[in-house]
């Protein structure tokens, strides 16, 4: 058996943040300027998305979990300087505590122009923040293979990702409502599994071919198979409100990529089961987050979500020290201790009984341990 060349599984890591008035707590366009001064200093890792209350920001290809680490609080704080500098502030939640998108300006650019005039409300609507993990492979088949296998997983990190239990400035009874906002989108949610990688590709071309999507960047799902690049993107979660917490959901999508490659080198698979059984374990992880039951579809019954994210963490086990993640790993036992972003909004919300203390939370956490 050959050894693994734990190089090859590099990182990328993608977060979208709100800018808010620090007067109002409202989101508020910044007119692209975050972005232009942005560029100035950290180039093409800055970038506008659809609303203009929303900055998006991407790492480097990282080699390891510590260079993402390093990555991802430069950018947060990079981000905060230049919005505080310009009279804004930036936090990390999956949906505004209480803005409403109608008020919401989109951003004048030919592709989301495009987007609105197809999607109508369903775009204008998408007021959410979502974090995206790229996972590189040695080749577009195997990434292929393991985007089959992880789809199991997916629910278990959503989870532990939950940070978005408010919209419109009600209680949603969801800790991720976020993901309710963009079922709305054509092309999302749980993929179905692909023989091949070519079996991808040519569903990807009859889109195409029949005018559903003029480019494979507009299937939405929680994972994808890049269309460009040698990674597995895992798309699923709510962006986290710390960086401890999106560096922990990173590293653990890395573990789960490299086991399954590891199992896979000794001809063994993990089961694949079917979207509509993933698809009940993603309702529950987004309505009761880390407190509830998820399906053990081995056992064919429910299991205490935190049992499962326990196992899933000793699955991994053997992977996260050649990975260097072991600590950035683990840190989902302090998630299950003190709560996932929503669990510590709700508790900011039933303390206070406001939701402009549950924004000062979310921008106060935003530099947490960088």
């Amino acid at each position: 058996m050959a050894d693994i060349n734990y190089n090859t599984f590099t990182l990328g890591i993608e977060e979208e943040y709100m800018v808010v008035d620090p007067v109002t707590r409202e989101l508020k366009s910044h007119e692209q300027k975050i972005v232009s001064e942005g560029q100035k200093v950290i180039k093409d890792k800055v970038k506008a998305e659809m609303h203009q209350a929303v900055v998006e920001v991407g790492t480097d290809i990282c080699q390891n979990i510590e260079e993402a680490r390093k990555d991802v609080s430069t950018l947060r704080k990079t981000i905060s300087q230049i919005a505080e500098g310009l009279g804004l502030w930036v936090g990390a939640s999956g949906t505004h505590p209480f803005s409403h998108w109608e008020s919401q300006l989109i951003t004048d650019h030919a592709r989301y122009n495009e987007i609105v005039n197809e999607l109508q409300e369903a775009a204008r609507s998408n007021l959410i923040f979502g974090l995206h993990v790229h996972v590189g492979m040695e080749s577009r088949e195997m990434a292929n293979h393991i985007a089959n296998s992880t789809r199991y997983f997916l629910p278990h990190i959503y989870a532990l990702s939950t940070n978005s239990p408010f919209w419109e400035g009600r209680l949603t009874g969801y800790k991720s409502f976020r993901t309710k906002v963009f079922d709305k989108f054509p092309r999302t949610g749980i993929p179905e599994t692909f023989e091949s990688i070519e079996a991808y590709d040519s569903f990807v071309k009859l889109l195409v071919k029949t005018n559903c999507i003029d480019n494979a960047k507009k299937i939405w799902w929680d994972l994808r198979v890049h269309p460009f690049f040698n990674t597995v993107e895992f798309r699923i979660c709510d962006v986290p409100m710390t960086v401890d917490e999106t560096i922990c959901i990173a590293a653990l999508f890395q573990a789960i990529c490299v086991k399954i490659y590891k199992l896979r080198s000794r001809n063994m698979n993990y089961i694949q089961y079917s979207r509509a059984l993933i698809n009940e374990n993603k309702w529950r992880a987004s309505r009761y987050g880390i407190d509830g039951h998820l399906i053990d579809f081995g056992k064919e019954e429910e299991v205490n979500t935190r049992v499962l994210i326990y196992e899933l963490l000793d699955f991994v086990d053997d992977v996260l020290d050649p990975l260097g993640s072991r600590s950035a790993a683990r840190f989902a036992e302090k998630i299950l201790e003190t709560g996932t972003g929503a669990d510590r909004q709700l508790k900011v919300y039933e303390e206070s009984k406001s939701l402009t203390a549950v924004m000062d939370y979310i921008h106060g956490q935003f530099l947490h341990n960088t």
